[in-house]
């Protein structure tokens, strides 16, 4: 029956087939401070100021401040340290990677004198909006038993195969693990493989094995404690490349548009080592999987500067949704030990097959940035900007395929709001420069991921038409992540630091 009806349920399963979740939708709605020296020195700060290529991608008018015609490249080198709390058992992982973050050129275009229009420019910027890199390990005694085994692995796999047939995850006659694992899934999706992989690795055992049409399971664990050392190694990176339109009206009023295209290459590998000594069968498991996505989307920003006086400026950008078009992949490895009348036997179940699942789109929120500065004219300036985004706009299509999802994002995440300081001070070929940023949990609760606190430093150097930058940024926040959504739901507290050595070089053409 499995085989015969593998064309017309695959059909009917094919957008529910793995499910996306309110982690994947708050990883790719969230940005970091990346982009310039200058722009990351004060810590973003720039809404009401532009003249920088970074400080462009916050607000489209600020490429129409530029004199003249403008280049930059910039060089990063990103650090971030996880400590772990879980249970009893602390862990400390560290991460350092070098990249290219930023490089954009702007054009400016003078007009005729007795035009209003004084200027306008075009320009093209290439910059990395996010750093997926971030490893944590998670290593201590789960003591937290209920009596039902839902401090371990095994209450993961029981909860998808509760209620399945059994028949609908045995092997067939002559069917490999391969076979069977990509065919359940073809059929009936993600939840019948997890159950699937559960029941031939003999972690779960059926009520009547004889029986087809059984959907009652029992967990070859004993109840207890359980060690658990569970590794997640995350890579890859979100970035967009904005074309750039500005004008400059008058003497007092910057206008100007981004037109965005957003891409994404997102890997991450998890792995979970589970021991007991608790007189169950089942005495050790492994776990892994590995999860791959591409994506693009498309975005704009339109966003305008006024001077109010020569000195005092006001700023005002809107950012719409992006709208994403995603697509992965999966794999998945499973191993047990179960002790048999005093040997330890080992149980493999490696499928070897690449789940390809169908695209599905996203739509992260919009948001508002209000921002003011001050021009101490020559000697330096303050800037600050206040922006606003409600994560529970969040939403995955085709909406109906992902009701519950949505639900939950729009229960779980609330409007979040960041604030971001900055100051620079000139002295003769010299810029000195800091900033401080504060921005809000997107959960309601305020735990599960946490406010977040950054400050930095930098300086410049003005060689005329060339400017040499070099930032030092350093942000903090603390985490409570759950290792699974499902079953095993114990969360690890992950005190998330992240530092940065920033280079920028500046070019006047």
């Amino acid at each position: 029956m499995k085989k015969l009806n593998l064309l017309f349920i695959g059909l009917l399963s094919m957008s529910t087939i793995y499910a996306q979740d309110i982690t994947d939708a708050l990883r790719y709605s969230q940005d970091n401070i990346q982009g310039s020296a200058r722009f990351r020195a004060l810590s973003g700060a720039f809404g009401a100021l532009g003249g920088d290529m970074s400080a462009i991608s916050l607000n489209p008018a600020g490429s129409a401040v530029f004199t003249t015609s403008n280049l930059s490249f910039t060089l990063a080198n990103s650090e971030i340290n996880n400590d772990t709390q879980y249970f009893n058992g602390l862990t400390s992982t560290n991460d350092s990677n070098f990249s290219f973050n930023q490089a954009g050129a702007a054009f400016v275009f003078a007009t005729n004198s007795n035009s209003p229009w004084k200027k306008f420019t075009l320009g093209l910027a290439y910059e990395k909006t996010n750093d997926f890199n971030d490893d944590w390990n998670a290593v201590g005694l789960n003591t937290n038993d209920d009596g039902n085994f839902s401090n371990s692995i095994a209450s993961y796999f029981y909860d998808y195969a509760d209620g399945v047939r059994l028949g609908d995850i045995s092997l067939l006659a002559n069917e490999t693990i391969s076979e069977a694992y990509r065919d359940i899934g073809n059929v009936f999706g993600f939840a019948h493989q997890q159950a699937f992989l559960g029941y031939q690795a003999y972690i779960l055992e059926a009520q009547d094995e004889n029986d087809d049409n059984n959907t009652l399971y029992d967990a070859n664990v004993a109840t207890g404690n359980f060690s658990h050392d569970y590794l997640t190694t995350p890579t890859g990176y979100n970035g967009k490349v904005s074309f750039n339109m500005a004008a400059q009206y008058e003497d007092n009023l910057y206008i100007g548009l981004n037109l965005n295209s957003h891409f994404i290459d997102y890997q991450r590998t998890t792995s979970l080592i589970e021991d007991n000594t608790n007189g169950g069968l089942i005495t050790a498991i492994d776990f892994d999987n590995t999860l791959s996505t591409i994506g693009s989307g498309f975005s704009f920003q339109l966003g305008g500067i006024l001077k109010v006086t020569q000195e005092f400026r006001i700023g005002l950008t809107y950012d719409s949704p992006t709208w994403y078009t995603l697509e992965e992949e999966t794999t998945q490895y499973v191993s047990t030990i179960r002790n048999e009348a005093g040997t330890n036997i080992t149980q493999n179940v490696n499928p070897q097959i690449i789940n390809i699942y169908p695209e599905y789109k996203l739509q992260t929120p919009g948001k508002i940035t209000g921002s003011l500065a001050y021009v101490f004219g020559t000697q330096g300036l303050i800037s600050f900007d206040y922006s606003r985004k409600n994560y529970g706009n969040t939403k995955f299509k085709p909406k109906n395929d992902y009701t519950n999802v949505n639900n939950n994002i729009s229960n779980l995440l609330t409007d979040a709001a960041t604030y971001r300081l900055g100051g620079e001070y000139k002295h003769k070929q010299f810029s000195f420069r800091a900033g401080y940023r504060f921005e809000e949990s997107p959960y309601k609760n305020g735990n599960t991921v946490g406010d977040l606190n950054g400050y930095s430093l930098g300086i410049g150097y003005n060689f005329g038409n060339v400017n040499l930058d070099i930032t030092f940024d350093e942000s903090q926040r603390t985490d409570q992540t759950q290792l699974y959504n499902v079953g095993l739901t114990d969360s690890a507290e992950i005190d998330r630091k992240n530092s940065n050595v920033t280079l920028s070089l500046n070019f006047n053409i």
